[in-house]
């Protein structure tokens, strides 16, 4: 089997042969009396002749013994390697499909969707490690579904609207695809599921009976051998050993291999083998349920495994390996299926060659044989259908002839004494230059490739090997200067630097300026990790772009990316590349912003790249000093950042100059004149032009009807007859999540959130998730014995911290919701999501800016995660770090880290806080005497309804699994509800007995001492005292996410500001207010700056507790109620006109 431990080959044939040989030596010199037997000769005669011939005896026995020892290591190092690269590929394809499995299991349940249905996302980078564990140097993967025939019309549309993505991501990531674009490779596609006749090469679609393995996905992206038509589509099950190797795998249920087939490839013989893996609906090897829904196979030359064997590039040491492969003798019938292929190969340092096709090894070493298997599955041969087998392959190693001549010598006495001389010397100094020399000289080489990939990160190619020259000229010099020619000398070529500076002009040039359209508000609404990440993927594939284009990368400023065309290598055609870049730029953005938006919450897709290009001459060089870098200089790039800063967003915008070049080079169709002029600073009026943007590749090829003219028709007609479905339904891929609506989102973007802390509360308990039945008595509707607000509680018992709980969660840290739990988590937020009236203001997407608020402040709480400035390095066992203990930490926080649980039910509160609202004040229900204001007693109406109807759809029997995860204590069931009722009452703030009593318990919590007697003593324990303060706390970070929009940037609170007028507008419109909104608006906001956010905002920074956001917040909100107090009059204008222009009657 692979992988099994190995018996020592020197105990084998090998160790036999030598022993023998000896023994024969050592015989052959005694006589039968055991003297030594002497020729009839004089004595001296006698003496001399056997002293040289007992030499020259053990010179040969010596020889002998050293050819063989060395091929023992090299046999031994054969099979080794050899079965640690087969071993190696078997794993990296078990690995790749349980990958498949888990990862296509949550996207098929999140799309409703099911196999085969399904394309293995990031293909080309994927198996490209894959095929980089195999060890083979030019292997072929491919991925092919099990489709039925009633699925056939289905999968075709489905895989046809797939593959412009995979082949634009294929020419994007792989080489040596000499230059061909996505569209050819779409006209090579046959579009249906189709057979080959291997004699005729003719095509016809694939037989209407049984099921299908079609070609889906593949790497290499390359045309098939003989035709001009790519492999998608094609019908595995068409050709006759792939069709048993796929019989043979769903009968033994795992990976298989078949015997290598021996074909001339180009003048080479070629024994290559074809290995079918398995690919299941789910990820558990343990389900017994689990089906195969596609194989993932790869094709593999043996002759790749071969080579590199030895460390020696070039070696006369001929091994001869015979590669064999046998079927495994059938239990029952003692018989073998004829599968048995011969291949001889030779091994010589890092080459290998094909000898033949058959056993070439020389007879005479036969009794040096070692043979070891290669690849053995251990497969129950009775498990597979009748005449067919899973072959063994197995290795029989021998020396060659070559081999064994490099021993023989004339002189064997003393060519083998100075090789052990030389040798011994040799080891003894090899080893003192390892330890005395070898370490240090690793370390200068170390700290200089940093430094040099530091260097090329940096400079281009060109301007590197510069500097190192410069620098070199620079130590020649100094080592002969005088030394009382030493200072500071200043002359015109060479400046302050001793040398000359490293500038040069650069005539013929396009730059690029590509600036993130809405990065700085966006950003205003994330934690600082979120920004890194999504700069980090969107710069990643533009510096890819770059690279493939030849564009150089000269900074990145802010969300700015600066790119020049043309430098440091000159580039005939550098407006066309720089346009071309720019193109492909706002392509990526825009996709890279809708696939991220689950993972960054919202907003994320509305973020958009702007661009600006100019052409002309810029001064490039390294501006030596600090930091040291290449930058470049002069009108060039001054015109260019105009060009972007006064652009829109999604949108390219060039000049006259880069328009002119493009028209030269016979691109005049990308070019649009902008409608207007625009006025640019220093250039004053300047005509521009817009760049077309990239189209998306068509679906199909025009040339592809010719090829299959006479097929396609039959092939749709059987198609929608074993489907029922109608051919002129259109394909559409599912992964596309921009096609997801901006309410899917947002719920997706909650499932992520959530499913994150419901890990943490399972991790902390050890992972354990018991059926909560018992509690069913306990999980009675909310406010059943009075009103909801009537359940809120000034002390919340929290958490308290425990080192142990601490290292529980980390030990169990990789714990996995189940796709059960998810798919109810997901079923619950749609369903509040639906509960969400369509008011401008209080809707599901200001419920989720909130969330994301509240997520942010709860990542800057002082925590006691090893992550934390505060906490890191302190010890896991004692807790401690210089006096500094966790505990303390976890007071800082007063405990509201300590529990996952609270974290989760803040969150989960800020996402259910305005369920329902009607789109009015709590005022306005009153005065209204609705029925919801009879109920909750004419108190925080809208969030106590809010609150109860989440409730209730919560303790709903289909969820009983989500609550499971949620809670599994009466204590836990408590603590969750008391922090959702507190949390969503308190945003409440229009109540002015509330927020009085709000008020007090704030004084309270943080006034010296706590709560005190007439007395002066304190009446509450430590404990109390700290549960009060993070109760307050939590109510008080509700409120500034309630009201985030007002402490970030001012494009958010303007948007959101607006947002909240026409709701209120629109009430008065509609007779449920008693004045107009406008007439106080702009006078109301101040007061809301001066009276609530402003102190609100310094609240959260007095507690201590948020760390530099309570900063942010208070300047934020500072700087927001400036502008607000210079554009407010202004903007209250805009917003009536927009509420009329909305409002207006049509137009008969």
């Amino acid at each position: 089997m692979i992988g099994e431990e190995q018996t020592p080959l020197a105990g084998g044939k090998i160790g036999t042969s030598l022993q023998s040989e000896f023994s024969q030596v050592d015989q052959s010199s005694k006589s039968s009396s055991g003297e030594l037997a002497l020729p009839p000769t004089s004595s001296n005669q006698q003496g001399n002749m056997l002293a040289i011939g007992k030499k020259e005896e053990k010179n040969v026995f010596r020889e002998r013994s050293n050819f063989e020892s060395q091929f023992v290591g090299y046999a031994s190092e054969v099979v080794t390697v050899s079965r640690e690269k087969t071993g190696q590929l078997f794993n990296a394809l078990d690995a790749f499909s349980v990958s498949v499995s888990s990862q296509a299991a949550g996207e098929l349940a999140l799309r409703n969707s099911s196999w085969p249905l399904y394309r293995i996302p990031d293909w080309s980078v994927r198996t490209q490690r894959v095929a980089q564990l195999t060890g083979a140097e030019d292997p072929f993967l491919f991925f092919a579904p099990i489709v039925q025939q009633e699925e056939r019309k289905e999968w075709e549309d489905f895989a046809n609207a797939a593959y412009p993505i995979l082949y634009q991501d294929a020419i994007e990531r792989e080489e040596d695809k000499g230059g061909t674009t996505a569209k050819e490779f779409l006209d090579k596609t046959i579009p249906f599921v189709y057979s080959v006749d291997v004699e005729s090469f003719d095509l016809a679609p694939a037989s209407a009976v049984g099921e299908l393995l079609p070609v889906f996905q593949l790497y290499p992206l390359k045309f098939f051998p003989l035709l001009p038509i790519i492999p998608m589509n094609f019908n595995l099950l068409a050709y006759p050993d792939s069709a048993e190797l796929f019989r043979i795998t769903q009968a033994v249920n795992g990976p298989t291999i078949a015997s290598f087939s021996i074909y001339i490839d180009v003048e080479t013989t070629v024994a290559g083998s074809q290995i079918m893996q398995p690919i299941y609906d789910r990820a558990d090897t343990a389900d017994e349920e689990r089906k195969m829904v596609g194989v993932m196979i790869i094709q593999l030359n043996w002759l790749d495994y071969f080579k590199n064997m030895f460390l020696e590039e070039e070696s006369d040491d001929g091994i001869i390996v015979v590669l064999k492969t046998t079927c495994p003798q059938d239990k029952d019938t003692g018989t073998r299926a004829s599968y048995d292929r011969v291949v001889t190969y030779e091994i010589g340092g890092n080459t290998a060659v094909v000898l033949g096709e058959e056993d070439l090894h020389d007879p005479k070493y036969d009794s040096m044989e070692v043979t070891e298997s290669f690849v053995d599955l251990g497969i129950d041969q009775s498990k597979v259908p009748d005449g067919l087998c899973v072959p063994v392959l197995t290795l029989h190693v021998y020396p060659s002839e070559a081999l064994e001549k490099k021993y023989e010598t004339h002189n064997r006495a003393i060519y083998t004494s100075a090789v052990v001389i030389i040798f011994t010397f040799t080891v003894l100094v090899f080893l003192l230059y390892d330890f005395v020399v070898g370490r240090l000289q690793r370390k200068v080489m170390d700290r200089i490739n940093k430094q040099d990939m530091i260097v090329a990160n940096v400079f281009p190619s060109a301007i590197r090997d510069r500097l190192y020259q410069a620098q070199g000229n620079a130590l020649q010099q100094s080592q002969v200067v005088d030394e009382s020619s030493r200072g500071v000398r200043f002359e015109s070529n060479t400046g302050t630097m001793g040398s000359a500076p490293l500038a040069d002009l650069f005539p013929n040039t396009s730059i690029v300026f590509a600036d993130i359209a809405g990065f700085t508000a966006w950003s205003s609404a994330r934690e600082p990790q979120q920004v890194f990440v999504l700069l980090e993927n969107i710069y990643g594939a533009l510096d890819h772009i770059a690279n493939r284009l030849a564009i150089f990368k000269v900074e990145t400023v802010g969300d700015c990316y600066v790119a020049a065309a043309g430098l440091p290598e000159p580039m005939e055609n550098h407006a066309v590349v720089a346009c071309k870049f720019a193109r492909e730029a706002l392509r990526k953005m825009k996709e890279i912003s809708h696939q991220m938006e689950v993972s960054l919450g919202p907003d994320t897709a509305a973020l958009d790249l702007r661009a600006g290009i100019h052409s002309g001459q810029v001064t490039a060089g390294v501006l030596r000093g600090e930091r040291s870098r290449f930058q470049l200089f002069g009108d060039t790039m001054n015109t260019a950042s105009r060009m972007e800063s006064s652009g829109e967003r999604d949108r390219i915008q060039v000049t006259q100059a880069t328009a002119d070049l493009l028209k030269e080079a016979g691109f005049a169709r990308w070019l649009v004149p902008r409608s207007t002029t625009i006025f640019v600073k220093g250039k004053g009026e300047m005509q521009t032009f817009w760049l077309r943007k990239a189209k998306s590749p068509v679906a199909k090829g025009s040339d592809m009807k010719s090829i299959m003219s006479t097929v396609e028709e039959t092939n749709r007609t059987d198609a929608d007859e074993s489907t029922g479905r109608s051919s002129g339904e259109d394909g559409l891929d599912p992964e596309d999540i921009h096609v997801l609506t901006k309410t899917q989102l947002l719920v997706e973007w909650d499932v992520t959130l959530l499913t994150s802390l419901l890990q943490q509360i399972i991790a902390s308990r050890g992972g354990v998730v018991k059926d909560i039945k018992s509690l069913s008595t306990e999980e009675m509707t909310i406010g059943a014995n009075g009103t909801v607000l009537e359940e809120f509680t000034p002390i919340i018992p929290m958490k308290r911290f425990e080192a142990e709980d601490l290292q529980q969660r980390k030990r169990n840290s990789a714990i996995e919701i189940s796709d059960k739990v998810k798919c109810q988590l997901r079923s619950y937020l749609s369903n509040v999501a639906s509960m969400y009236q369509d008011n401008p203001f209080h809707n599901f997407e200001h419920a989720n800016h909130v969330a994301a608020s509240v997520k942010k402040l709860l990542t800057r709480v002082v925590n006691t995660d090893e992550s934390n400035g505060l906490a890191k390095g302190i010890n896991s066992t004692t807790g401690t770090k210089e006096g500094v203990d966790l505990v303390d930490l976890a007071g800082h926080s007063y405990g509201i880290t300590s529990d996952p649980l609270t974290q989760f039910s803040v969150v989960f509160a800020a996402i259910i806080h305005d369920v329902d609202h009607p789109g009015v004040p709590n005022s306005q229900l009153v005065k209204e005497n609705t029925r919801s204001a009879q109920i909750y007693k004419k108190k925080s109406v809208a969030e106590q309804n809010s609150v109860e109807l989440a409730w209730d759809m919560l303790m709903q029997v289909e969820y009983e699994d989500l609550r499971a995860c949620i809670y599994q204590t009466k204590e836990d069931l408590h603590r969750f509800r008391q922090l959702v009722v507190n949390t969503v009452m308190a945003t409440d703030i229009v109540d002015k007995e509330l927020q009085a009593l709000r008020k007090a318990r704030w004084e309270t919590a943080f006034s010296e001492g706590g709560l005190v007697n007439l007395s002066g003593k304190t009446e509450e324990s430590e404990t109390d005292q700290e549960n009060r303060k993070a109760t307050i706390v939590i109510e008080y970070l509700i409120q500034a996410s309630d009201v985030a929009h007002t402490m970030q940037h001012w494009h958010i609170y303007k948007s959101w500001n607006e947002k909240f007028f026409l709701e209120c507008y629109e009430a008065y419109q509609q007779g449920r207010a008693d004045s107009d909104p406008s007439e106080d608006w702009y006078k109301g906001e101040i007061g809301f700056f001066d009276f609530y956010v402003i102190p609100l905002a310094k609240k959260l920074q007095s507690c201590g507790v948020f760390g530099v956001s309570s900063d942010e917040y208070l300047n934020y909100a500072e700087a927001n109620r400036d502008e607000w107090a210079r554009e407010g009059p202004a903007l209250v204008k805009e917003y009536l006109a927009k509420y009329h222009r909305q409002h207006q009657p049509a137009a008969s």
